[in-house]
């Protein structure tokens, strides 16, 4: 796999988390750090308050551990953390409670450390892939360019040589028999298959145009032109498998013509239950890796004849199955051909489609882990300060009794989980906690009293104020922090601390939690606006880079067109006034003019290639496959992705490409998912769970030996 990480790793270095496994010293800190303390921690609290560092210790151990290493082992430190610190307590004799207490507050603070470190973790993986994107993307146009070459190249192969060739086969039969039937049948196809290959090389050498998406119908009418012996079964199909099958079916017909001359031709379009034992073997014998499609529902294509004779020596292209295969790959198909029995057999499974869904995303090890984190935070700090108090409170004294505070802390808390995604319902629904919480407090039922939570624990508030202001519309968000004021002046206002006038009281206390509200929603409306500016810079680039693009991909056209007309275009032409004027003679030898210049043409575009690295995009991982010999196909909507994931894309097909492999990319609503055969090497494998983990994704193995990597887009900003 060396030399594929080569070619990924080409450039400045970039230090990022995901290029590689965490060496000794980044994992000598949390280690170092981490045991110690957790050593330490049973010898008492004597022990402890020599060391009054030691939490702090222990806080930046479990951030660094989340930094350096994958969620799961990182996770795992604290869930230790948390372990061991209660059962320090109840080695030492602490009651329930007190054991209680800390266990919350040990387990809020590792989910904040591992959290914070989860989200630097991304940060570095973003700066990395940023700054590999940014150097890569300069060659984004030239291969932009490069890809119009070969798609034309195949489009000329398929479209001209196929017209060309029947031309050839017919007017040298017509020559042979030296009949005047034959020969007047003969003109009149050169004169209508010569036309044909004007119009399309015509639409070829345009600046734009493409050809429409062949159909069960277009099948149809070929099979009819060419006159075989056809048979459909199946009335619809996706437009990729459609497309695949036409290409299928002419390139299979146009070597028949070739090289089985006279013989009897089979076309089969069927659905794939209907496929025999047979059949199945060999496509089990084609496969590329474990990761093909092996499902009862799609197409199957068969093309088969009974051997003939070679019509007319040096028509082939050499480039005929190899691009075939290319297209049913990327249709997400199996392709196999070979001799059967006395003649030859072109066989394609395609699938029926199912538009790749979003998965779903992970909460403890995806962007919102932080949320979630903060959400166990505020439970922790509400409910564990109040156990570890000298004085439990009347309300933790009995089952029953602690049930309304367990309840009120939950809700007062769980909605923190929804502060980046709804943080509008977010506040709401902890501002309806608030009051609710009053209300029981006006029964007698909690103690103690919400005006003394409120004071302590309404960094609550203030954080779904900023949130709001972070990630709401500007109009909408501005309610947010009077809506906190409001409500923690009525909660304040309702303390049994306060006598005389509560309205008065209330209107003062809420214009002084105004002015911290109002500043943290400030700084969410800042953060908003330079996320807004970061986001316009970046389509700004993507735009530029993508007129770069079309501009390189117009200049290959021209290019290309050019050619055609000097060679191709003008022996169809001539053709087309042969055949008019009755000298079939000329047809012929104009007709294997443009084959030979075609010919000529297509070795000449397919033996340019840039010796460059390919850019670490999605689409250049189809470039670099291609040096490789490792088929990749693309399933689902291609559209650009945020840089983080087309360089880890692109850096995760590279580790899993191998000579005689096949790679599946899916363009899913939320990111992307790459499959193929699993990597034999372990360290390979950790590498590549080291890169999924590191945006956010999760790796995955069957139990058929292939590899699934899922990299996520970041969640989009909703309001609530």
């Amino acid at each position: 796999m060396s030399r594929f990480t080569e070619a990924v790793t080409d450039g400045p270095p970039t230090g990022a988390v995901a290029d590689r496994p965490p060496g000794w010293r980044e994992l000598a800190l949390p280690v170092l750090v981490l045991a110690p303390t957790l050593v330490a921690l049973p010898f008492g609290e004597a022990a402890m308050a020599a060391a009054v560092a030691a939490p702090v210790a222990v806080l930046i151990a479990l951030h660094s551990l989340a930094v350096h290493r994958t969620a799961g082992p990182a996770l795992a430190g604290a869930l230790m953390v948390t372990v061991v610190a209660a059962g320090t307590a109840a080695t030492l004799g602490e009651p329930p409670h007190y054991v209680a207490g800390v266990a919350l507050l040990a387990g809020g603070g590792a989910a904040v450390a591992w959290a914070t470190g989860r989200s630097r973790r991304r940060t570095r993986a973003y700066r990395s892939a940023l700054v590999a994107y940014r150097a890569g993307t300069s060659a984004v146009p030239r291969f932009a360019a490069l890809a119009e070459r070969d798609r034309l190249a195949a489009e000329l192969h398929d479209v001209a040589a196929h017209r060309l060739t029947g031309i050839v086969v017919s007017a040298g039969a017509a020559l042979r028999l030296a009949d005047r039937e034959r020969t007047a049948e003969a003109l009149r196809h050169a004169i209508d298959a010569g036309r044909q290959a004007v119009h399309e090389l015509d639409r070829l050498t345009g600046l734009g145009e493409r050809a429409a998406v062949a159909t069960l119908a277009d099948i149809d009418a070929l099979a009819a032109e060419q006159g075989a012996d056809y048979r459909r079964t199946v009335d619809a199909a996706p437009g990729s498998s459609t497309e695949a099958a036409y290409r299928v079916v002419r390139e299979a017909l146009t070597n028949a013509a070739r090289y089985a001359h006279g013989a009897a031709v089979r076309v089969r379009v069927e659905g794939a239950d209907k496929c025999g034992g047979t059949e199945r073997s060999k496509r089990s014998e084609r496969s590329d890796g474990p990761d093909r499609s092996t499902s009862g529902s799609g197409l199957t294509v068969t093309i088969t004849d009974d051997g003939g004779t070679v019509a007319v020596s040096g028509l082939g292209t050499g480039h005929g199955l190899a691009g075939l295969r290319t297209v049913v790959d990327a249709a997400g198909g199996t392709l196999w051909s070979g001799p059967e029995g006395s003649g030859w057999t072109v066989r394609a499974r395609l699938p029926s489609a199912a538009s790749p869904v979003a998965r779903r995303w992970p909460r403890w090890r995806g962007p919102t882990a932080l949320d979630w984190a903060l959400v166990v935070l505020a439970i922790a700090l509400s409910l564990g300060a109040s156990l570890l108090s000298a004085d439990v409170p009347d309300s933790f004294r009995g089952l029953l009794p602690a049930v309304p505070t367990v309840l009120l802390s939950g809700l007062h808390a769980v909605p923190l989980g929804w502060r980046s995604r709804l943080p509008g319902r977010a506040l709401a629904a902890v501002l309806l906690a608030l009051v609710l919480w009053l209300a029981c407090d006006l029964a007698g039922w909690t103690q103690p009293p919400v005006s003394d939570i409120f004071l302590v624990y309404w960094w609550v508030e203030l954080t779904l104020a900023y949130s709001a202001g972070a990630y709401l519309p500007g109009r909408r968000s501005r309610l947010a922090p009077l809506a906190v004021a409001s409500v923690g002046g009525l909660v304040l206002a309702g303390g049994s601390g306060i006598t005389g006038n509560r309205a008065a009281a209330w209107a003062v206390l809420t214009g002084m939690l105004a002015l911290p509200a109002f500043a943290v929603w400030s700084l969410g409306r800042f953060t908003a606006r330079r996320r807004d500016r970061l986001r316009a810079a970046d389509t700004r680039r993507r735009e530029l880079l993508d007129r770069n693009a079309d501009a390189a991909v117009r200049d290959q056209r021209r290019r290309i067109a050019a050619g055609l007309r000097r060679t191709a275009q003008r022996h169809a032409r001539a053709v087309v006034a042969a055949a008019e004027a009755g000298q079939l003679e000329s047809v012929r030898d104009e007709a294997r003019a443009g084959l030979t210049a075609l010919r000529e043409l297509l070795t000449e575009l397919r033996g340019r290639d840039s010796g460059d690295t390919p850019p670490p995009t999605v689409a250049g991982i189809a470039a670099l496959a291609t040096r490789y010999g490792t088929a990749v196909r693309y399933t689902g909507s291609r559209r650009p992705a945020p840089a983080v994931v087309e360089v880890a894309a692109y850096r995760t097909a590279a580790t899993l490409m191998a000579p005689g492999v096949t790679l599946t990319v899916r363009s899913l609503d939320n990111g992307v998912e790459l499959s193929g055969p699993a990597p034999a090497d372990p360290g390979v494998l950790r590498r590549l769970r080291a890169m999924a983990d590191a945006t956010g994704g999760t790796l995955s193995t069957t139990g058929r030996g292939a590899v699934r990597v899922w990299l996520p887009e970041v969640f989009p900003s909703r309001s609530g």
